[in-house]
């Protein structure tokens, strides 16, 4: 038997790969059920059920059993992929997901499979280097909460990613038979290193997927429950971070204080439950109006706060009129008329780390906005209305 015997390194990955699924789910996501675990556990499982459909290849069944380990696989990469989208933004849309393995499945099917040992071959080299670097720029992307194993996760993932790259790039210019192909880039050496990999980024799957819990409790923590904005402290951790990195880059912006007019009348005419939509439409309309980099939060009661980096003054108050504007198209329930909205703004110039200093001279401001009659804009300490 050959060092390498393709059979017996399947049937190895097949076993280590059912071990890591099992450990995985009983010690990882039953503890975590984190949507990242869910995910890894998806792509374990199909690992190994496409790895057990290629055993059959070279017998009467392999018409049918090559093509389904090319999706499965593709589909089990598209996990991997899909898996490490969830740490950083919402997973893939179906589409995202079916469209690989689906492609994979025809072109493996028209292939002449029942002869043909690579059928779909171009196919499902080129998926799977996708997924993987797909996954690779995920990682990287990461919030540094994620710092302690984002970077050996993102580079394993990149060197698959390299390696089923340079395996399509031979196969497609050589062919399956080709000395290059089968020297370095076999199914046999394939295996063993995916075999390797898949023990060694485990491991580190469980870290992360713990983090991804730790990380989804911060965020609820840091989120007001009615609008769904930052709360207070949320707000004020994030802020002195943005406020320290704009420092960094020299950068000046604007803090905006939002106190909606005349609030506690719509409590009293309407109702509680009247106020709480109100409340809600203005969050709504500061979340369609701000870009998502900037950072908005309900400062206490009706009075909202905003961080506008890059922005000036000036821009800031375009900005807040475009807030007031979309809160009055606001349709509201029971001929509830949406309130006016005075605001303070504050400059932030570059250098200006004192947050607290800064929403004191913001809350100045709004002061101001109030006692010439509400319903308007006024920059800095003394105010300039508009």
């Amino acid at each position: 038997m050959e060092f390498l015997d393709t059979t017996s390194l399947r049937v190895a990955f097949g076993i280590i790969a059912l071990t890591l699924l099992a450990l995985f789910y009983f010690v990882t996501f039953r503890h975590t059920r984190s949507v990242y675990s869910a995910w890894w556990c998806v792509a374990l499982a199909l690992f190994l059920t496409g790895s057990a459909a290629y055993l059959l290849d070279g017998t009467v069944h392999q018409l049918w059993a090559n093509p389904l380990g090319n999706v499965l696989l593709v589909l089990g990469s598209a996990s991997v992929w899909a898996g490490a989208r969830t740490l950083r933004t919402a997973g893939p849309r179906p589409w995202q997901m079916a469209a690989a393995p689906v492609l994979t499945l025809v072109v493996s099917a028209l292939d002449n499979p029942a002869a043909n040992d690579w059928s779909g071959g171009p196919f499902f080299l080129g998926f799977m280097t996708l997924f993987f670097a797909l996954t690779s720029a995920e990682l990287w992307r990461l919030r540094r909460s994620y710092s302690r194993v984002q970077r050996p996760l993102a580079s394993a993932s990149a060197l698959l990613a390299v390696f089923y790259f340079c395996r399509w790039v031979v196969f497609l210019a050589e062919g399956p038979d080709g000395p290059n192909f089968a020297l370095y880039f076999d199914s046999a050496i394939t295996t063993l290193i995916t075999l390797v990999l898949l023990v060694v980024v485990s491991f580190s799957m469980a870290a992360l997927s713990n983090e991804q819990v730790t990380h989804e409790l911060e965020q609820r923590a840091a989120r007001d429950d009615l609008t769904g904005l930052l709360n207070r402290s949320g707000f004020h951790n994030l802020a002195v971070n943005e406020l320290q990195r704009m420092k960094d880059r020299g950068t000046h912006g604007a803090l905006v204080l939002a106190d909606l007019d005349h609030f506690k009348a719509v409590n009293d005419t309407h109702g509680h439950a009247a106020g709480d939509l109100v409340l809600q439409a203005f969050a709504a309309a500061c979340e369609r109006t701000v870009r998502s980099t900037d950072l908005v939060g309900r400062h206490g009661g009706e009075e909202f706060i905003i961080l506008l980096s890059g922005a000036d003054p000036d821009r800031a108050e375009t900005i807040v009129g475009q807030m007031s504007a979309q809160l009055a198209r606001t349709a509201l329930p029971g001929n509830i008329r949406p309130p006016t909205v005075s605001y303070g703004i504050a400059s932030i110039e570059p250098g200006s780390v004192d947050l607290d200093a800064i929403i004191a001279t913001a809350d100045a401001a709004l002061y101001e906005a109030k006692s010439l009659g509400r319903d308007r804009a006024v920059q800095g300490p003394t105010g300039r209305p508009s």
